[in-house]
């Protein structure tokens, strides 16, 4: 992958760069393992990353498909679980806690963006966006003032009361951004969040998403092929036989 030898000397021209990490109190991830079976056979994925991850940091992680990219995120996210290793925020491992208090973690803390955007079609922009806030037990008025400031903020404000299944592609990732973003996690994950658009709108998301990152101070971690959004990362790592190692 010869293109990410030249990342460090690639930053996008219009890049600001992150707001200023924070060590201390971000996420640190140590030897964290995974292995899947397939066929009765066990394959390692993840075999001991280490990770540091400041405040308000931003770092793509890129890499051909399968070497685990998206498992390392789902791990950060909490998704799923490692086989071993930790993985601690503000000093306190996260995987020591029953599943309900992991979910509660997950919720306030971590926002997520896919590839798919996993809308519900037949739902509003606007009732899409507040789903984060009423899970965490906002009453209605509340969920929905919280969703419609942050929908207006990526630029939706006309859109507010559209079923999503009526919003064009660029639109719908937007919503997926906005109800990401709802309860200002202090983390955001993305995987391939610009993977089905069009070049105009992957800008514009690429440029909205690293606003929002420096607005919030929020942790930003993208999985992507896309070296062009790898390129306004501060640091760009990938996987090497199951372990880290910069990219740059």
């Amino acid at each position: 992958m010869d293109n990410f030898e030249s990342l460090s000397k690639a930053r996008h021209p219009d890049q600001k760069g992150p707001a200023a990490p924070q060590t201390d109190k971000g996420i640190r991830g140590r030897e964290l393992a995974k292995s899947f079976q397939n066929g009765g056979v066990s394959i390692d994925v993840l075999k001991g990353v280490n990770l540091d991850l400041g405040i308000g940091e931003t770092v793509a992680i890129v890499g051909a498909s399968g070497i685990g990219k998206s498992t390392l995120l789902h791990i950060l996210g909490t998704l799923d679980r490692p086989d071993s290793g930790t993985l601690e925020f503000q000093g306190e491992d996260v995987f020591l806690y029953n599943d309900f208090k992991l979910a509660q973690f997950r919720n306030r803390t971590i926002g997520f963006v896919f590839q798919f955007h996993h809308l519900l079609p037949e739902f509003s922009a606007l009732e899409n966006a507040m789903m984060p806030a009423l899970i965490n037990g906002f009453d209605k008025p509340d969920a929905s003032k919280a969703a419609e400031e942050i929908l207006v903020r990526v630029g939706l404000q006309d859109r507010l009361h559209l079923r999503v299944g009526k919003l064009s592609g660029g639109e719908q990732q937007r919503v997926a951004l906005a109800r990401a973003l709802v309860l200002k996690p202090a983390v955001l994950l993305a995987d391939e969040p610009t993977g089905n658009l069009d070049n105009i709108n992957s800008d514009q998301v690429h440029q909205l998403v690293l606003e929002l990152n420096r607005e919030l101070s929020m942790t930003l971690v993208v999985v992507t092929h896309n070296m062009e959004l790898a390129s306004y990362m501060s640091r760009c790592v990938t996987i090497v036989d199951g372990r880290l190692q910069d990219a740059n």
